[in-house]
């Protein structure tokens, strides 16, 4: 359910960016080619930032993690830095990339960790209340 929440999240954001940014860029004459292009650069941008930035909070967690009560952790149930939330996003994109891999040894680890999440030596766990 996460995942679902973050993907509204951001395709509204994208969606927002995207249409100040291709009608400025209209406005100044872009060609519809490089129009495409800078979007797609700003689209992953934000949703670069979004991951890290909101895993690497006070609140360890995404809008969507947030909502169904679950966090991002280094292995002793620590915050995680921002260049260490970097590293788990970008393992995610190798990592589904790679036949989507990562979602069949969660299915096999003990901790329920995804190759991204070992990878940047992270745990996802379960909000304590």
């Amino acid at each position: 359910m996460a995942p679902i929440i973050d993907f509204i999240i951001l395709l509204f954001i994208s969606l927002l960016i995207g249409l100040v940014f291709g009608v400025v860029l209209s406005i100044l004459g872009s060609e519809q080619e490089a129009i495409e292009l800078y979007s797609n650069i700003v689209g992953g941008v934000v949703g670069w930032l979004y991951f890290a930035l909101m895993e690497s909070s006070e609140k360890q967690a995404t809008l969507g993690k947030a909502a169904i009560g679950i966090k991002v952790t280094d292995m002793n149930g620590q915050r995680i830095s921002f260049l260490r939330a970097i590293g788990r996003h970008f393992g995610k994109i190798l990592s589904t990339i790679i036949l989507m891999i990562d979602y069949v040894v969660i299915l096999f680890t003990k901790r329920k960790q995804g190759l991204h999440d070992m990878i940047a030596g992270c745990l996802v766990l379960k909000e304590r209340k």
